[in-house]
């Protein structure tokens, strides 16, 4: 795992949101990812879930993860996540391959851009957010904890 990557994740209770951290570090296949999810937050199958996962200060990934649904996934830059493991993971999840040569320029967002539009966040806000030169992933992420209400759990995580 890239050496200064963060990742918590969030369960929606009747009382608010619910933060802990999770370790992605052995982390080989996607399903490794929920189970990660699942045993921080001590799911018990029918929560709302998101799993937030910032890299340096080159990407940042959400996932949605609710029942037995299959998990929903944004990644804020495909070109920028050829340069660890877990970001060749989140690539695989949302179904680019990365451009390994470098060759490509720009921020590539990629995955479902509406899985947190019912939370209150319309898929051209995390578009727009995604694409905002010189703002880093870590910013990103506080805003959309912000206006999805989960700002103090992350913090505290943080």
């Amino acid at each position: 795992m890239a050496s200064n990557t963060f990742s918590a994740a969030f369960v929606r209770t009747s009382d608010g949101w619910s933060g802990a951290e999770v370790d992605l570090a052995d982390a080989e296949i996607i399903d490794d990812l929920g189970d990660a999810v699942a045993e921080s937050l001590s799911l018990t199958g029918d929560e709302l879930a998101l799993l937030c996962v910032e890299v340096e200060d080159e990407w940042f990934a959400i996932v949605r993860y609710r029942d037995d649904d299959e998990p929903r996934v944004f990644l804020s830059d495909a070109h920028a996540v050829s340069s660890d493991r877990l970001g060749e993971l989140f690539a695989e999840f949302v179904g680019v391959v990365p451009d390994k040569e470098g060759t490509e320029l720009g921020v590539r967002p990629a995955g479902d851009l509406d899985l947190l539009s019912d939370l209150g966040m319309s898929s051209e806000e995390l578009l727009e957010l995604s694409m905002e030169e010189g703002v880093l992933p870590a910013d990103i992420l506080s805003l959309i904890a912000e206006r999805l209400s989960f700002a103090d759990e992350l913090d505290r995580l943080r």
